[in-house]
C-alpha cells in the first residue's frame, strides 16, 4: 500500500513548529508570524539551478511582499551549513541577498507535517510546495510544483492580493484577476438579493449570478 501523506487542507490552522533557520537557532513559527500573512515555500534542494532561480525572485520582490504585509520563509531538508553556504553563494555569485529566513529541516519534521515529502517524486527532498496562510494563522492556498518546474513568483503574489482583497471587500475575483481591476459579487442567496443586485446600473451585468463591480479607488 502507498505511503499516505498528511496534508494540510485549506481552512486548516497551519501547524506550528520550532526549527533552525539562517535568521534564528531558535525559531517558533507561530512566533514569528505574529499578525501578518506567510507564504511559506519549499524547495527540493540547495545549489541547484531552478531552487536558486525561485529563491532570487522571491528577494527581487520580497519588498512587493512586505508592503502587503505578507512574510516570506523558505524551506528543505539541507542542513544550516548548507544553507548558509548557498545564500552567502548567490550574494558573490549572483549579486542577491536572500532577505527571508531559510529553515534548515535536515530531520524532515516540518517537511512531513506539511506534507511536503512526495515519495513518488522524492522519499528525501521536498517537492516545490507554497503555502499562503493568513494572519489567523489559517491555511488560504496552496500550490504544488513538481521539481523540473519552476514556480512562477508574480503568481503567488497575485494570490496573496486576491485573497486580501476578497476578506477586504467581500468580494471574489475573476479569472486572470490583477490589482486594480473589477471584482465579483458574492452570489445572491434570495429573490430579494436577486432584484437589488439588478438594479446596480453601474455594474457589469452579465446575469443575476454574474456581476462585476469597481472597487473603490
Amino acid at each position: 500500500m502507498a505511503d499516505i501523506i498528511s496534508l494540510p487542507r485549506i481552512g486548516d490552522t497551519a501547524p506550528d513548529f520550532k526549527a533552525v533557520t539562517t535568521q534564528s537557532a531558535e525559531f517558533n513559527f507561530s512566533e514569528w508570524q505574529g499578525q501578518d500573512w506567510v507564504v511559506l515555500f519549499s524547495h527540493p534542494a540547495d545549489f541547484t539551478p531552478v531552487c536558486t532561480t525561485e529563491l532570487m525572485e522571491f528577494a527581487r520582490q520580497y519588498d512587493k511582499f512586505k508592503a502587503k504585509g505578507v512574510k516570506l520563509i523558505g524551506i528543505s531538508v539541507d542542513s544550516i551549513h548548507s544553507h548558509l553556504a548557498w545564500l552567502q553563494n548567490m550574494k558573490e555569485k549572483m549579486g542577491v541577498t536572500i532577505p527571508y529566513p531559510m529553515i534548515a529541516d535536515i530531520d524532515m519534521k516540518v517537511s512531513q507535517l506539511y506534507g511536503m515529502i512526495h515519495p513518488g517524486a522524492s522519499a528525501t527532498a521536498t517537492v516545490r510546495a507554497v503555502f499562503v496562510i493568513d494572519p489567523k494563522r489559517i491555511i488560504r492556498a496552496l500550490i504544488y510544483y513538481p521539481m523540473n518546474a519552476g514556480r512562477n513568483i508574480d503568481e503567488v503574489l497575485r494570490l496573496v492580493t486576491a485573497l486580501q482583497t476578497a476578506d477586504k471587500h467581500a468580494c471574489a475575483t475573476p479569472v486572470n484577476w490583477q490589482e486594480g481591476e473589477k471584482v465579483v459579487v458574492l452570489p445572491p442567496k434570495t429573490v430579494a438579493d436577486v432584484d437589488e443586485r439588478l438594479s446596480h446600473k453601474e455594474r457589469e451585468i452579465k446575469d443575476f449570478y454574474l456581476s462585476l463591480k469597481e472597487l473603490p479607488r
